[in-house]
């Protein structure tokens, strides 16, 4: 993988757990010559990754909304910075860029981010691997509401199988490279 793709807080969080691991994941991205795509922001664990990534002399590629731009929380210093008018344009970007994707602990737009990501994954809309990394079991819960899903028979195993998920990022990053992509139709 060339590119990945991390979706992630605009606030740090209650847990330096998240703070670690946004900034050590921006260091191993980097040591392994792999750009980080992601939101633009200088702020929360998306500053802490991208200065992760920079210090260890990474290339970052930012994506903002020109809105937030103004309200000047965009990170000055990153290798390349795409300003877009829309949150659409924003993750059609992030998508089209990335060989993959790697969701941190965040909020809404970091859900967002994801669940978009893997919805057009299982519409084959792409084929490249979604990743979770689960720093103090900060998706626990949301993993079991998936589960639940499909326990309802409202997404499909084999659907939720494509999301991998790991508190290592080593392991992740294995396990994204060895990624092949179901083929199937969604309604199979």
């Amino acid at each position: 993988m060339k590119s990945i793709a991390v979706y992630c807080g605009s606030s740090t969080g209650d847990s330096t757990a998240f703070v670690n691991l946004a900034r050590e994941l921006g260091t191993v991205l980097a040591n392994r010559q792999i750009r980080l795509v992601y939101g633009g922001g200088s702020v929360g664990l998306m500053g802490v990754l991208a200065d992760a990534a920079l210090a260890a002399d990474g290339e970052v590629l930012g994506v903002i909304p020109d809105s937030l731009k103004q309200k000047e929380v965009h990170h000055a210093g990153l290798s390349e910075l795409v300003v877009v008018e829309t949150m659409h344009e924003r993750k059609a970007i992030m998508v089209a860029e990335s060989d993959g994707f790697i969701a941190l602990p965040g909020g809404f737009g970091t859900l967002d981010e994801l669940f978009e990501t893997l919805t057009w994954a299982q519409l084959g809309h792409h084929d490249k691997p979604i990743g979770v990394l689960n720093p103090d079991g900060y998706f626990d819960h949301l993993i079991a509401f998936l589960r639940q899903a499909v326990s309802h028979k409202l997404v499909k195993q084999r659907h939720l199988e494509m999301l991998l998920i790991d508190d290592q990022i080593e392991q992740l990053l294995l396990r994204m490279k060895q990624y092949e992509a179901p083929r199937l139709a969604k309604w199979q």
